[in-house]
């Protein structure tokens, strides 16, 4: 088995990522503390083509030298908004007729197996802080809940992990749809 080169990838240019057609997610990163996790929420953006990252309260962003790392361009790729209040992001994401869904551990969540995202719909997928995950405020206000279900001794993924599980989740789910 060969690898591919760079060249045989066929990857578009920015110019042309950034006409494609988007999968009808956008990522919403709620005061993530690490830039690094930041930046690979980019990437995983780029990968997928999302619509748009958001920027929450204490999350870096861009050009931050840790999320240039771990991004690895995609911050000229991926569209973004940084909000520093709950408020102002809720609003935008309202208006702009996305569903908010929490990725958390919560009462009543829907497993991520269990969840069929639908074409049609728009869907803003909030990843929390390392610490104390979404805040209440946005879990109060949200949609609908998604919980990754997990069988070892520990309690929580690394948010640039979750981030690529449920990202990819959803792309999957929603290609087979349209197939």
């Amino acid at each position: 088995m060969r690898k591919l080169s760079l060249k045989e990838l066929g990857r578009v240019n920015i110019e042309e990522y950034k006409k494609a057609e988007k999968i009808p997610i956008a990522i919403v990163i709620d005061n993530i503390r690490s830039a690094l996790n930041v930046g690979s929420a980019f990437r995983t953006a780029d990968a997928f083509a999302i619509e748009k990252l958001y920027l929450l309260g204490i999350s870096a962003q861009p050009p931050h030298r840790e999320i240039l790392k771990t991004a690895i361009g995609a911050t000229d790729s991926v569209e973004w908004e940084y909000h520093k209040e709950e408020e102002s992001l809720l609003k935008a994401l309202n208006k702009d007729k996305f569903k908010i869904i929490a990725i958390e551990q919560a009462e009543n969540s829907t497993s991520l197996l269990d969840f069929k995202p639908v074409k049609k719909e728009r869907y803003a997928l909030v990843f929390g802080n390392e610490v104390t995950g979404v805040s209440q405020h946005i879990m109060d206000r949200a949609d609908d809940c998604i919980e990754i279900p997990q069988f070892g001794t520990k309690h929580s993924l690394n948010i640039s992990v979750c981030v690529g599980v449920v990202v990819w989740d959803f792309f999957t789910k929603l290609s087979k749809e349209t197939s």
